[in-house]
């Protein structure tokens, strides 16, 4: 009885040996606390990983170095079309003369023309000239005047030039010009949207929304939407929420603009001990810390260690502090590697992480609390021993 008793307290012996050197490979989630303070320590030579504590001066910068650029600042809203004639525009060019006429009166005037000048003033006479295209050099042929120069120039100010050139041919001549057909003002409209075309401008000044309505509207939630407008070499992005908020970013598009809708599913991943473990989705306008927190479910009361909730981000250089940008190795596609550090014990850093922006890609890891993975050992032993002891008590 008695070597059974010493036999079995020999095999509980045994086992705590074993789970005691096997303490340190115990189930988790992911690394510790400190072992990513480790790589801080290792920084110093030159580690490729950055670990940066996020204060609130650390938030400022990021947010300075990805302020996104407005439509209203970098676009400007521009002149309604039909205000400038452009290459390949139809203009509509009526000539009239106070009587006697001396070139127009009458012969080969158009006869709607006639008709509204009869009604009107008896003695009036005038002509309508076929329709004229701006032709590729921008100009265009009127009978008694020769070539007008069209292109780049307003319908008032074509008209101005042809009345001065008729001056001492015709008498008193006077010139309406109006443009029928815009060949020239054109916005293309891809990506996702319903039908890509090629939209005309007209005086109205066509505005983002309106050429977006023109296509048929996007195909994707307006959330996940984003708006790029291609002004020759000039690229600038907004998302379509921001556009649709913010009426100012809602600018008048100019010809040859080109309006790219793309659909971009931003979203982070978060691990370890969170509410949840799962890639979230999160709008083009952005998320904040406070909010991916939120939509994990928070942390885990039991789990988590409040000191030890990281973000790992592939950075712009142009975010970091210039002495750790100084020091960083750059990835291929010129990132830096960083881990951002949040103490969430710390009162203040509730009011930093509703500014500090979550990106695409990031991910969010809340490490165990070192008593949670005592307690989980623990647990691991009296599971284990509890037999032992009742069987040796048994005996």
């Amino acid at each position: 009885m008695k070597k059974s008793v010493a036999s079995a307290r020999v095999m509980g012996v045994g086992c705590l040996a074993a789970l005691l050197s096997a303490c340190a490979t115990m189930p988790s989630s992911g690394p510790s606390a400190r072992s990513v303070g480790k790589i801080d320590e290792r920084a110093a030579a030159d580690f490729p990983i950055k670990v940066i504590d996020v204060t609130d001066s650390v938030a400022r910068n990021i947010l300075a170095s990805r302020r996104q650029t407005l439509f209203s600042e970098e676009l400007g809203d521009g002149q309604p079309i039909g205000s400038v004639i452009g290459r390949g525009d139809v203009l509509d060019i009526a000539i009239w003369e106070a009587p006697p006429a001396a070139l127009f009166g009458g012969v080969g005037g158009d006869s709607r023309l006639a008709a509204s000048s009869a009604s009107s003033s008896p003695t009036a006479r005038g002509t309508v000239l076929p329709e004229q295209m701006v032709d590729s050099d921008g100009q265009i042929t009127i009978p008694f005047v020769g070539s007008v120069q069209a292109a780049d120039r307003t319908p008032q100010d074509i008209a101005r030039e042809i009345t001065a050139r008729l001056r001492g041919k015709a008498h008193q001549p006077q010139t309406i010009v109006r443009l029928v057909r815009n060949a020239a003002a054109n916005v293309t409209v891809v990506g996702d949207v319903s039908s890509s075309a090629r939209v005309p401008l007209t005086s109205r000044g066509e505005r983002i929304l309106d050429v977006l309505a023109s296509a048929g509207g996007v195909r994707q939630p307006v959330g996940k939407t984003t708006i790029q407008i291609t002004r020759g070499a000039k690229v600038s992005m907004l998302p379509l929420e921001t556009v649709i908020r913010d009426p100012r970013q809602n600018v008048r598009l100019r010809p040859d603009d080109v309006m790219t809708v793309l659909f971009q599913p931003f979203s982070f991943t978060a691990l370890g001990a969170t509410g949840k473990n799962e890639e979230l989705p999160f709008e083009a306008t952005g998320l904040t810390l406070a909010q991916g927190l939120g939509r994990v479910a928070g942390l885990q009361d039991a789990r988590a260690n409040v000191k030890g909730v990281f973000i790992f981000r592939l950075e712009n250089p142009e975010a970091l502090d210039p002495a750790i940008r100084a020091t960083a190795r750059l990835t291929p596609d010129g990132k830096v590697p960083v881990i951002y550090r949040i103490n969430m014990k710390n009162p203040e850093t509730f009011f930093i992480a509703q500014s500090f922006p979550i990106r695409d890609k990031d991910v969010l890891y809340v490490s165990n609390a070192p008593l949670a993975d005592i307690q989980k050992f623990v647990n691991v032993i009296y599971s284990t021993l509890l037999p032992v002891a009742t069987t040796a008590t048994a005996m």
